[in-house]
């Protein structure tokens, strides 16, 4: 047994409080369709449908199965190492190297926070037309809080996040079910959208699977909150496996809604493609998919502070972060420190960074991350020690073809 393997497996410091197991299947499967349904569907349906036509269904299915590689590796190592630091902890355990899992875990942090600011523009944008308060202003006015939500409880942010993610998957539904309603007007019929097994398009149905994968970013931070999970080694499969079901199938259902409905002209140049389908809809609907939008973006606030905060908790617990960010509250049992500090440098980026150009690159560190973290599930696997508990395994071809789609997908971003 290796000494990253020993730290990893061992019991929590019993200086600090431990973290609340409290979320079962239902709660951690709505917590990881929180974090990866949300701006990618809700932005990325016009984009793909530029490259793919009436096809982009497909081009969301075909993303969904190379984003299942990885998630299904996730499976395996979050059941081996049930831990905070997620990413961090299987790259120690697999390659061993504190420089590489500091750095695994600070970048992934970092994609989060980088959301995290991004999202608080955007949802303070929608916000300047309803309330009449500076933008700057009401940045941090969501980002307290919702810092203040994350620092309550795990059971308590976590239920909010639930309950947000259910009205986002309304605002999903209120476009399947009005674009399929309104299907009968239009020229397009579903038979239109599947493709036949040969020719020329399968090239602009692979190139805008490339721009749907994005979309399902976001499974990978339900690593983060592992050890506030019930039976982890049961639950968490579990609970990725049908977080990454769950999406495919909504986003294939709300892509294929959005093309019966919308012109393909207007659908290709839109930055808000969803709301075209409520074109003809009365104002009351379209404004309460427009508070929806804005309800969806606040939500990605609260799981990243949280996925954020957790990262920097389980490297601290590790010695790889000064100790004090793994102070844990007596009261509510969350990384108080950890989540303040998260809070703070997602005001600072938000006052003072132009974030578009930050959160263009979140997607290459994610992929990054993706293939160290698939490469280390190849090594755990050649170790003895991690025979030693119960925990669910996949095939050696699943973190290979995990490696390999996660090159492809960030030397196509790099180009």
């Amino acid at each position: 047994m290796t000494q990253a393997s020993r730290e990893i497996d061992g019991p929590p410091s019993d200086k600090y409080p431990s973290l609340r197991r409290a979320l079962t299947l239902p709660l951690l499967t709505l917590y990881g369709l929180g974090v990866t349904i949300g701006a990618g569907i809700y932005v990325l349906v016009g984009a793909t449908a530029a490259e793919a036509g009436i096809y982009a269904p497909i081009s969301f299915l075909v993303a969904a199965v190379v984003a299942a590689f990885t998630a299904l590796s996730y499976a395996e190592l979050v059941t081996r190492f049930p831990v905070s630091a997620g990413e961090a902890a299987y790259v120690e355990a697999g390659f061993g190297a504190g420089w590489l899992t500091v750095a695994v875990g600070l970048l992934v942090a970092l994609s989060g926070i980088v959301s995290a600011s991004a999202i608080a523009i955007g949802a303070a944008s929608y916000l300047t037309g309803i309330i009449d308060l500076p933008a700057p202003a009401l940045m941090i006015g969501l980002v307290l809080a919702m810092g203040l939500v994350a620092a309550w409880g795990i059971a308590q942010s976590v239920i909010v996040a639930a309950v947000v993610t259910i009205i986002e998957i309304g605002g999903l539904f209120m476009v399947i079910v009005w674009g399929f309603g309104s299907a009968s007007e239009t020229a397009v019929v579903l038979q239109d959208l599947i493709p036949p097994l040969g020719g020329g398009h399968w090239f602009s149905i692979g190139a805008a699977s490339l721009l749907a994968f994005f979309a399902f970013v976001g499974f990978e931070d339900m690593a983060n909150v592992a050890e506030e999970v019930k039976d982890p080694t049961r639950t968490f499969p579990k609970a990725i496996i049908l977080t990454v079901i769950i999406a495919a199938l909504l986003y294939m259902a709300t892509t294929t809604a959005v093309i019966l409905v919308v012109p393909m002209a207007d659908l290709t140049g839109s930055a808000a493609p969803l709301a075209l389908v409520f074109a003809n809809a009365p104002q009351v609907v379209r404004d309460a998919f427009a508070a929806i939008a804005v309800v969806a973006t606040i939500n990605g606030i609260l799981i990243q502070i949280i996925m954020a905060s957790r990262v920097f908790f389980g490297l601290a617990n590790k010695g790889y972060l000064p100790r004090w960010l793994a102070q844990v509250s007596e009261r509510t049992q969350t990384p108080i420190a950890a989540t303040a500090l998260v809070v703070l440098i997602i005001v600072i980026l938000t006052q003072a960074f132009p974030i578009e150009a930050l959160a263009e690159k979140t997607s290459q560190i994610v992929l990054f991350v993706f293939v160290l973290v698939n490469l280390a599930l190849l090594r755990v696997k050649r170790q003895d020690f991690v025979r030693s508990q119960p925990h669910f395994t996949v095939p050696w071809t699943v973190p290979i073809l995990g490696v390999m789609t996660s090159l492809a997908l960030l030397t196509t971003a790099l180009l």
